[in-house]
């Protein structure tokens, strides 16, 4: 007994007058259903007794050409030629794979109950056709995982692109309900179709050059999708996260280096492979996914009309009556049913385009029309619609998507500055130390008992420490160096300027005794300068000790000057403790240019006062500029502004003061006598 299956309508295979090419893909199917037929015509136990027949038409992927074959088969208008003693019989189809060539064929057959089983997914549902079966789960699940996948990456911006036809439009309105659940906005939908003139091509291509979004869902088959996919890699249109149809993801004509230039890394969902024995003989390296759904519309095929003949599932007793079937099981041990729309369950594997390396092309990206990002703010996950501040230690980088650490400034011994401070304050402190020993040396000469070699030791020492207290300024602040920049600082310039002040006392006493023989000058002897340098002293060093105890100095980060650097320098914690000590020194300051200038034009040539006043000049000149200075100068030109009055106003005292001294002991020592020291002044001036 033989019994001829069904005539099989497919995509195009071999047909170059209708086709213009060859469709490797159809011609695979056609090969695994011939080899799924033979299997069963082997088994002994399926179908005993009966012999599965088959003939293949092609529908050119048409829907009119797919009707007028299955119209063919059943009608018996085509010839058919057979060796079988048996008139054959149309007992099912096994349907064509493009669910436009499937719909025209099921409205036409359903109505005469004639099984159509398609291998290839199909969205919409025929309710009205309960013979028409699927193995491939419904386009609707694909639809659905399809928008789950968007919210997973957190896609909110994208494009669609269709085939103009059912699959197409039923596939992207369901994909349309989904994602607005989530959110999701669709920029454009393209339509394309094989049969469509160039120019249509081209303006989807233009559409999508001319949108800014950077995901697009190809909701195609892989006829309809290849010519514009040919386009795009023509126009270089790379960038673009694309997400594949069931349709297009495995096929092989796309799956070439040129294609994966624009289209590396593309995502989709496919049926779960499986490996079907004694195939690989039969066929060598092939693509299992959509064969092997091939392979079960066969055999459900075969167990539905097994359990016709005989009313019992393969290999069982007879059961009556006979039921209608909805279950079967496979020699693989899978149970494929149909549910009450002919659809077996969905299960996907999410195939991801690689190169032959395994290197995969990129990470998926996208967002809306993108905002950078302001200067310090990043979006660090795709589709962020807000941008996240980054620590205050942190900036963001030049793409807006990380924080990398902010630059730390402060004054180093390494850089330029730092070490031009280092060299003029260490030449400034052995000029201060080689003057000591010049007076010390010459203790007994004229010059030095002229200027009150005590005082002039006081003043000394005191420099030495003015020159030696920019050195506090330079390298990372920390608690103790910033407290000690600041005090080190105000007591040693007052200690210098409470020396320059006793010096100035002495000489207006001294020149003020108005007859011989006065005693005012006595009066003001060492004891009384000792006093005065001392009490100037100590009332600094008390400001000192009530700032460091109420609101000490502290290492502090500034983060004002620059977005990408942190300044660190030491905050004087209490504003007004230093602004006192500033100016207490001031005050000193002026004391002694005021004395010093009623006493500039005393009788006697040599006298201090003109040095004094010269001095004091530069000294208060450099303090009133270093005050806005100070305020203006941002980061470490603070500190190098502070550094420069500090050694400007000590160099200052330094020269004027001593150089006139030890001009007459080195240079001209026949000068240092009681004869010449009431001349040089003038000369100096």
């Amino acid at each position: 007994m033989h019994m001829y299956s069904s005539s099989v309508i497919l995509q195009p295979i071999s047909n170059t007058k209708t086709l213009g090419r060859f469709d490797l893909r159809s011609f695979r199917w056609t090969h695994v259903m011939i080899f799924s037929i033979e299997e069963i015509n082997k088994d002994p136990v399926l179908l005993p007794n009966v012999s599965l027949g088959y003939r293949i038409l092609s529908s050119c992927a048409s829907p009119t050409s797919a009707l007028r074959a299955a119209l063919a088969l059943v009608s018996g208008l085509e010839e058919i030629s057979s060796t079988s003693p048996c008139a054959p019989a149309i007992s099912a189809l096994i349907g064509e794979s493009g669910s436009s060539q499937s719909i025209p064929v099921a409205g036409t057959f359903g109505s005469f109950q004639l099984p159509i089983v398609r291998n290839k997914l199909y969205l919409m549902v025929v309710l009205k056709y309960p013979t028409f079966f699927r193995t491939v789960s419904s386009d609707y699940f694909q639809a659905k995982a399809l928008a789950a996948l968007i919210n997973h990456f957190g896609w909110q911006w994208i494009g669609v692109i269709q085939s103009d036809n059912d699959y197409g439009r039923s596939g992207i309105m369901t994909f349309t309900e989904e994602v607005k659940k989530f959110g999701v906005c669709i920029a454009f939908v393209g339509k394309i179709l094989r049969t469509y003139p160039m120019d249509k091509i081209l303006n989807v291509v233009k559409i999508i050059k001319q949108s800014t979004v950077k995901v697009i869902l190809a909701f195609t088959t892989e006829g309809d999708f290849y010519p514009l996919m040919t386009e795009i890699v023509k126009q270089n249109i790379t960038g673009i996260q694309w997400l594949a149809a069931y349709g297009w993801i495995t096929a092989a004509r796309p799956s070439t280096p040129e294609i994966f230039q624009a289209f590396g890394g593309t995502l989709g969902f496919v049926g779960q492979k499986v490996s079907i024995p004694d195939l690989k003989p039969f066929l060598t390296s092939i693509k299992l996914r959509d064969a092997y759904n091939v392979y079960k519309a066969v055999y459900a095929i075969a167990h539905a009309l097994h359990e016709l003949l005989f009313c019992q599932p393969a290999g069982e007793k007879p059961v009556r009556p006979c039921l209608n079937i909805s279950e079967i099981q496979n020699q693989f041990g899978e149970n494929i049913f149909f549910d009450k729309n002919g659809d077996p369950p969905a299960y996907y594997d999410l195939i991801n385009w690689q190169l032959v390396n395994g290197q995969i092309k990129g990470k998926p990206t996208c967002c809306f029309d993108c905002i950078q990002c302001a200067d310090g703010t990043i979006a660090n996950s795709t589709g962020a619609t807000e941008c996240t501040p980054c620590p205050q230690e942190y900036w963001s980088n030049d793409r807006k998507d990380g924080c990398f650490p902010k630059t730390i400034e402060f004054l180093t011994y390494q850089e330029p500055m730092g070490i031009a401070v280092t060299v003029v304050s260490l030449l400034g402190a052995s000029l201060s130390l080689a003057t000591m020993m010049i007076f010390i040396h010459y203790r007994e000469t004229p010059v030095i008992k002229a200027s009150n070699s005590e005082l002039s030791c006081f003043l000394l020492f005191s420099l030495l420490l003015c020159f030696l207290c920019p050195l506090t300024f330079i390298g990372r602040p920390t608690v103790w160096t910033c407290m000690l920049r600041h005090t080190a600082f105000a007591v040693t310039f007052a200690l210098c300027i409470s020396s320059v002040l006793g010096k100035t006392i002495v000489v207006v006493t001294a020149f003020k005794a108005t007859y011989p023989g006065n005693k005012a000058a006595r009066k003001f002897g060492l004891a009384q300068q000792r006093i005065i340098v001392c009490s100037c002293t100590v009332m600094q060093i008390l400001i000192c000790i009530l700032w460091l105890k109420l609101n000490p100095p502290f290492p502090d980060m500034v983060f004002r000057y620059s977005n990408k650097k942190i300044v660190l320098e030491c905050n004087p914690g209490s504003e007004v403790a230093f602004y006192a000590v500033l100016g207490y020194i001031g005050l000193l300051a002026v004391i002694c240019l005021v004395l010093a200038f009623l006493a500039r034009k005393l009788p006697d040539n040599f006298n201090e006062a003109k040095f004094i006043t010269f001095s004091m000049l530069i000294f208060c000149s450099v303090w009133i500029t270093f005050i806005p200075a100070y305020i203006s100068s941002p980061g470490k030109f603070t500190v190098a502004v502070e550094t420069f009055a500090i050694l400007s106003s000590a160099f200052g005292l330094l020269i004027c003061i001593f150089a006139p001294k030890c001009y007459i002991i080195m240079i001209k020592p026949e000068k240092n006598t009681k004869k010449h020291i009431h001349t040089f002044a003038s000369e100096w001036y």
